[in-house]
């Protein structure tokens, strides 16, 4: 409620019961990979690793992660990219975006980008792919 006695509703995220574990994968996964890291939840980045969080947590994702998670498949890009994330349009180097799925539904993504244009290997495809089963698997737990 607010001040004015009226009830205020805000969309509930399952990610938001993970958010700790997202940040704390998404430290390890940008030490061990060299690539800046984000976990989203369906709408916006909700852990940063590897870049200031201010520049891009709670920022909008755009088609490449929906997309993802729309067709439950992992996509990575070997060029220059699409953006991912709004207000970074400018950021647009190889990545790798892998959806969470929990329950059958896709509640959020892994994404490793690469900067400085260095290709994305099958090691970073796996290491998003082993962080979103675990995350989906806590999600069940």
């Amino acid at each position: 409620m607010d001040h004015d006695g009226e009830v205020i509703l805000k969309k509930y995220s399952p990610m938001s019961e993970l958010s700790d574990f997202a940040k704390e994968y998404a430290e390890s996964l940008a030490e061990n990979s060299g690539k800046l890291t984000l976990v989203s939840d369906r709408d916006t980045v909700i852990a940063v690793s590897g870049a200031p969080k201010k520049d891009f947590l709670e920022k909008r994702l755009l088609s490449v992660p929906e997309r993802s998670m729309e067709q439950r498949q992992t996509i990575s890009e070997q060029k220059r990219g699409e953006p991912l994330i709004e207000g970074h349009e400018n950021l647009s180097g190889t990545y790798v975006v892998a959806p969470i799925i929990a329950g059958g539904d896709p509640i959020g993504t892994i994404m490793l980008i690469d900067k400085d244009q260095k290709a994305i290997g099958e090691t970073e495809v796996k290491l998003a792919e082993t962080a979103a089963g675990f995350l989906s698997r806590q999600m069940e737990h």
